[in-house]
């Protein structure tokens, strides 16, 4: 594998991170996310579902909780600004309806920078779900859309003309660039994971995140050649 480039943050004044459900940012991506808040970074979340059908209760329970738990997650990271869709979770598909919305979004919010995953059926970690690939490959063609005022034409009419992001960062594929994290990020990337108690205690099987969260960034860190990090492939989308 060819060496890593550190990313260039010089130009990123704000970051949006697009993912399936709570929890999703936070294996991992938070710590990305801590450093560049603490950098003046403005980052928002978009939820495309609650994550409803992710434990094991009602999901008319589930929603509401896991949205409390992705708040206080986004609060220690330092994320303002939480955005969750009604998309049905566990069902989310990709379509017109789906990459609409995360172009609405992509405009209010106008990102220098977009997080998403790639979108692809083998992951590091295994065989990714069916919703985080519609989710990846959605937000994908959704940032060109956004780009693009000929493509769901109702969003001028609502005020919102085209934005063009700079910047994709894609995870859960090969990466091409690497943003370092500090002990101080790793910590509050752990501490947000942590915040889903009552997801995790639904998952008696799943990793210890203080465990698992310091592992992913220095394994990381270890293809980056610093102490901790977080990659991604990085792909350039305006001069």
């Amino acid at each position: 594998m060819t060496a890593l480039e550190r990313l260039d943050e010089s130009e990123i004044r704000r970051v949006l991170v697009v993912v399936a459900h709570p929890d999703d940012a936070e294996y991992g991506t938070s710590a990305a996310v801590a450093h560049w808040t603490a950098k003046g970074i403005e980052v928002g979340y978009l939820l495309l579902t609650a994550g409803e059908a992710g434990m094991q209760r009602d999901p008319a329970e589930a929603g509401p909780l896991r949205a409390k738990e992705q708040r206080n997650a986004c609060d220690i990271v330092g994320v303002g600004v939480l955005t969750i869709l009604d998309f049905p979770d566990g069902m989310l598909e990709y379509d017109l309806g789906l990459r609409r919305a995360i172009a609405e979004q992509i405009r209010r919010f106008r990102p220098d920078a977009v997080v998403s995953g790639s979108g692809e059926l083998h992951v590091p970690w295994g065989i990714d779900h069916a919703y985080h690939r519609a989710a990846g490959l959605a937000t994908i063609d959704a940032v060109r859309d956004a780009d693009n005022r000929w493509v769901f034409r109702h969003l001028i009419e609502e005020g919102l003309e085209p934005w063009g992001t700079t910047w994709l960062l894609l995870t859960g594929t090969q990466p091409t660039h690497y943003v370092e994290v500090d002990e101080e990020a790793e910590r509050r990337a752990v501490a947000s994971l942590n915040a889903h108690e009552a997801y995790l205690a639904d998952l008696p099987w799943h990793p210890k995140p203080d465990d698992m969260i310091p592992d992913i960034l220095k394994g990381n860190g270890e293809l980056a050649g610093v102490e901790r990090a977080i990659t991604f492939a990085v792909h350039r989308l305006r001069g």
